[in-house]
């Protein structure tokens, strides 16, 4: 699964050496294989005994299905699907009695076309059996211990760090943080909104830029927006970007492969030299193309080099009116000791702020941190959390100029991001917020004192470390040479002592520390090189902690001397070099994080009480439902998510031996099995860790797919205009033109358009990217057909998979003639949404395009002709793959299918209740909606009444709004997933038929239209505690406008905010609020 050997340093070809990405039968193939009597082998994840019945290994007894067992005396009574799905069968069924149904499979024949209706068979229940609660937990015990976390000091991007378990427990293991929305309704958004604005100002006041972003997905994916922000910024006229040498390998891999869409040429040459830097010939590289430069600051090999030269010369390329940008990928820990790149003209800063309290996870998830020079903040990728006012003129903050986002500027845009990964960064800003300054300060200068150390006694047992003196922070890299020994009897000795080294060739190895080495492990460290090279310190006997104590007091590493310990301080015991250039001093002058929140929460007591005044201002699943469209707000088991706090997933460095991930294999390969009997195709690929880096992956596939073919001419893409904004955008990265296609007033595809423009793009036609069912809240009744007309023309049909909440057991995208597809595990497969990200949008696909999919210069993954990564980490997000793992296990087919049925009965419940009350803009050919339905609130314009009016009055009634605005502007787009009781579904259909009488009322003149219960809302406390009120309504039916809301009610505390005022104010770091509004 994992190449062992770690070339960091070397050249990553165009395409990747040849792999074998795995296939799985596709679902006609398990139906006949099971109805032959034949079984699919089973995956051995028991350890090697006799035959038990306790073991999934009995070769000698034929094995019980599912069903059987659970209309027996021994079904478990733990199981999930009751636990899931929130109606009851009698809730049911007086739902389905409501729409005029006796049984579910009425409604299904007509909300699912009969022509892509899945035939159940016993397959579909054999392949994927459910597992009980307690099944399920003992399978992942099983699984985990076939993982073996050794302590990995390989670096390359990834550290270990020491989660404060104040910040574990209660956020990342908190579903009041984990379990809401991206912030697009700041007024119940304000905590974890205060929370990324101290992510921004953190990542700002480290950078020495100007302003910083809420998180991007990863390292890799960071360094590709930043190339193209800077390609952007020469009006796409250049096209050469100087990559150092020593940047991360798999960052390198990423940046070719977006840089393909762009026709960038991306040039990895050394810009270092002993003394400075160098640029490549001018004759080879005419500087007028030279779009920017990207270092590692410190670099892979653990280097820090004075840029300041280069970033001046990149800069100042005479004859033109602006020069190349300097991009610095660099390391927040790093950065409390060395000086920021924004102190030596980097325009752009960015790296993973995992250390800062996020664990290695196999490769994530972690927050990538951005930060940019002022000139060229309103093109920064991302959100961007800025601050605003209320009504009452109160500071309040809000997702900031949402106008560069891709759902607004669609084809236009040039970076398709649409999720984050705000969950991770609201931890490692916990982390800052919990250490502060001097906290920070004294954690880095204890690894880099330990780094000293190490160097010292490496040099005393006659190795040569590469790094100089004053120019390192926590890597080291040795060379063997001199000492007459090879890498390979290295690692085989720290094999022994269980700590893994960065593979670097036969004779260099790396070593990275970090704030978890203890002392009885650099003892071990030590003794890995000692035993190694026969040196055992003239006959004494191998190191021992004692040892490490009396040496660091020699050299002047005491507790008392690491409080002033900078870069630069002088080595006590050093010998300088002979002829050797001067180091130039590294050591960072300026304070940072000066705002009162990094010194406020020293104590555990505080840092609680701040957590959790900071939860309280949010809403989320543990408050209400979350009736977002398109978003699939589902619950997010207890029992799912305990899993990513273990260990054995947490701490397993994702560039580890591949027999210390035994576990992930197998977890990774039953996985893998399960979605492609899902979506009926063969192959997937796990890596892409968002829906829409899902979208690039899958057309950057099918691009490769036709250079093929020789066909790399093919580039044009037909997406309906009702599609998501990723859409078109995704296309644009991926080399594509992007032709629109129409919507029909019914909100279907217009086939006629669809066909008129497929045959005049024939020659040129690459692919169609449809959305099933549409975006519009319906299935596509002629879907086959628009299929098959692209396929006649010569494309590849890419289903976006946002909406397989509709599909899951009752139909597949390759029943429907589909190529590719991408998932949102953070959807339809319940991985939290964690208020902004994570997430992961694995691809799945069909026979012809599995050699396409995604590889890894340093894994062996993805197809035989693999295209470059999508993102930096082989497995993208890999410790929550286990999410989603235990959400199907537990669930199997019976209750992924209830599940899916379950999702459909809610839309079309409250459809049915509230089609007397709204306007509902689409419906099927039967009057029927899939999983979603959408309201058209248009016809209350003429009372003053707008979207946003119904989606604040929502707030007072203690419920999240539902998508607004989108995919019409006077539209909102209500999902009901099938986790939601009936009486929460009720209350919900209540609020909306009580705010329609309130609308009433206006309509009626009985309110004034500028002053009425929706152009007020959201009410506080605030509003409620006013010793006057001048409204035309009493301050009950303001902030309780339904008597259960007596009981319990999510207060928000903010009054409405001010979207234009935040962008015309643009402040995005924390401190003195009050001021910038005032």
């Amino acid at each position: 699964m994992i190449a062992t050997s770690l070339l960091a340093r070397s050249r990553i070809p165009a395409v990747a050496a040849a792999r074998s990405v795995r296939r799985f039968p596709v679902a006609s193939t398990v139906a006949s294989a099971v109805a032959s009597g034949s079984r699919l082998a089973p995956i051995a994840w028991a350890s090697s005994r006799r035959n038990l019945a306790t073991l999934s290994s009995t070769e000698n007894a034929p094995e019980l299905g599912s069903r059987q067992v659970a209309d027996s005396i021994f079904a478990p009574l733990d199981t999930f699907e009751p636990r899931h799905v929130g109606p009851r069968d009698r809730d049911a069924a007086k739902m389905l009695q409501a729409l005029g149904y006796n049984h579910m499979d009425q409604l299904v024949n007509d909300t699912v076309s009969p022509s892509v209706r899945l035939e159940q068979s016993d397959a579909f229940y054999d392949q994927i059996k459910p597992l009980s609660e307690s099944e399920l937990a003992q399978r992942a015990e099983t699984i985990a211990s076939m993982n073996r976390p050794f302590k990995s000091l390989i670096g390359m991007g990834y550290q270990n760090t020491l989660v404060p378990p104040v910040i574990l427990r209660n956020v990342l293991e908190n579903p009041a943080w984990y379990t809401s929305y991206t912030p697009y309704q700041p007024e119940i958004s304000q905590g974890r909104l205060e929370s990324l604005i101290n992510f921004q100002t953190m990542v700002k006041s480290l950078t020495g830029l100007d302003l910083a972003n809420a998180s991007l997905l990863d390292e890799g994916t960071a360094a590709a927006e930043a190339m193209i922000l800077a390609y952007g910024q020469t009006k796409s006229k250049r096209k050469t970007f100087l990559v150092d040498r020593g940047v991360l390998p798999q960052t390198l891999a990423v940046l070719r492969q977006r840089a393909k869409g762009f026709g960038i040429n991306v040039v990895a040459t050394d810009l270092r030299t002993p003394d400075g830097h160098r640029l490549p010939p001018a004759d080879q590289i005419p500087r007028d193309d030279i779009i920017g430069a990207l270092v590692q600051y410190p670099d892979v090999d653990g280097r820090l080099t004075d840029w300041e030269a280069l970033a001046s010369e990149i800069k100042s390329f005479g004859g033109m009116s602006f020069g190349g940008m300097v991009i610095a990928a660099t390391d927040l820990l790093a950065l409390t000791m060395i000086r920021p790149p924004g102190e030596w003209g980097a325009d752009i800063a960015l790296g993973n702020a995992a250390r800062f309290g996020v664990p290695p996870g196999f490769g994530g998830p972690h927050a990538a941190f951005f930060a940019v020079r002022d000139s060229i903040k309103r093109k920064i990728p991302g959100r961007l959390v800025g601050l605003s006012k209320d009504t009452r003129g109160g500071p309040a903050y809000r997702l900031a100029l949402q106008t560069r986002e891709q759902h607004i500027r669609r084809e236009k845009a040039t970076s398709n991001i649409c999720t984050a990964q705000a969950l991770l960064a609201n931890m490692s800003a916990m982390y800052a917020v919990y250490h502060g300054p001097d906290g920070l300060r004294k954690i880095a200068a204890k690894v880099h004192a330990l780094t000293r150390l190490l160097k010292h006694e490496l040099t005393e047992l006659g190795l040569r470390v590469v790094n100089r003196d004053g120019a390192f922070f926590d890597t080291l890299t040795i060379d063997l040479a001199k000492a007459g020994v090879g890498a390979v009897r290295v690692h085989e000795e720290a094999k022994k002592a269980r700590i893994n080294l960065r593979r670097i060739s036969d004779t260099r190895v790396g070593i990275t520390l970090d704030e978890t080495v203890s002392i009885e492990e650099l003892t071990d460290l030590l003794n890995v090189f000692a035993y190694a090279t026969k040196n055992t310190r003239t006959g004494e006997v191998p190191y021992k902690p004692q040892d490490l104590l009396a040496i660091a007091q020699r050299i002047g590493l005491d507790a008392s001397s690491t409080q002033s310990l900078t870069i630069s301080s002088p080595v006590a015991t050093a010998t300088p070099a002979k002829d050797a250039a001067p180091v130039p001093d590294f050591s960072r002058k300026s304070k940072f994080l000066q705002q009162p929140v990094f010194s406020a929460h020293r104590s555990e007591t505080q840092m609680l009480r701040y957590i959790h005044s900071l939860q309280a201002k949010d809403l989320s699943l543990v408050h209400a439902m979350i009736p977002l469209g398109s978003c699939t707000m589902k619950l997010n088991s207890t029992s799912s998510m305990m899993l990513i706090s273990k260990p054995e997933f947490s701490q397993l460095h994702p560039f580890a031996p591949e027999d210390q991930a035994q576990g992930y294999d197998v977890l990774i390969r039953e996985l893998e099995r399960d979605l492609c009997t899902i979506t009926g195709f063969p192959a997937v690929s796990l890596q892409p860790n968002s829906g829409a880096q899902g979208e690039f992956a899958g057309l950057s596939v099918i691009r490769a797919y036709h250079e093929s073919k020789g066909e790399g001419k093919r580039d044009v893409c037909l997406i309906p205009t009702s599609a998501h904004g990723t859409n078109p955008a995704s296309a644009i990265m991926a080399g594509m033109r992007v032709v629109p296609v129409k919507t029909k007033q019914d909100g279907a595809i217009d086939l006629d358009d669809l066909r008129a423009k497929a045959e005049q793009h024939k020659h040129e036609l690459a692919a169609t990217m449809i959305t099933e069912p549409a975006t519009t809240g319906c299935y596509f009744k002629d879907i086959q057909e628009a299929f098959q007309i692209v396929h006649d023309n010569g494309g590849q049909v890419y289903l976006d998979g946002a909406n397989l909440q509709a599909q899951v057991a009752l139909t597949n995208p390759a029943i429907m003639g589909a190529d590719v597809t991408h998932l949102n595990l953070h959807k339809t497969f319940s991985i939290p949404h964690g208020g902004g990200g994570p997430g992961v949008g694995p691809i799945c696909v069909a026979e012809h395009l599995a050699p396409f999919l995604p590889g890894h210069p340093l894994a062996s993954t993805g197809g035989e002709m693999a295209i470059d990564p999508i993102s930096a980490a082989p497995w993208g997000s890999a410790s929550i793959l286990t999410i989603a793992w235990a959400y199907i296990k537990m669930l199997g087919w019976s209750g992924l299918k209830k599940s899916t049925e379950t999702s459909l009965l809610a839309a079309n419940y409250v459809a049915h209740r509230l089609k007397d009350h709204y306007k509902l803009k689409y419906t099927g050919d039967r009057g029927r909606v899939a999983h979603e339905l959408l309201i058209d609130v248009a016809e209350f314009e003429d009372v003053g009444l707008k979207v946003m009016d119904f989606a604040k009055r929502l707030i007072d009634y203690g419920f999240h709004p539902p998508t607004c605005s989108w995919p019409i502007s006077t539209g909102l787009l209500i999902e009901i997933t099938e986790s939601e009781s009936l009486q929460e579904i009720d209350r919900l259909v209540e609020a909306f038929i009580s705010i329609r009488q309130e609308v009433d009322e206006i309509r009626a003149g009985k309110m004034p239209r500028d002053n009425n219960l929706l152009k007020n809302a959201p009410h506080t406390m605030h509003d409620v505690a006013d010793a006057e009120w001048d409204r035309p309504y009493s301050r009950e039916r303001a902030v309780y406008p339904v008597p259960e809301l007596r009981k319990t009610k999510f207060w928000p505390p903010v009054n409405r905010i001010d979207d234009a005022y935040g962008d015309r104010m643009l402040v995005c770091e924390c401190g003195g609020v009050e001021d910038y509004v005032n």
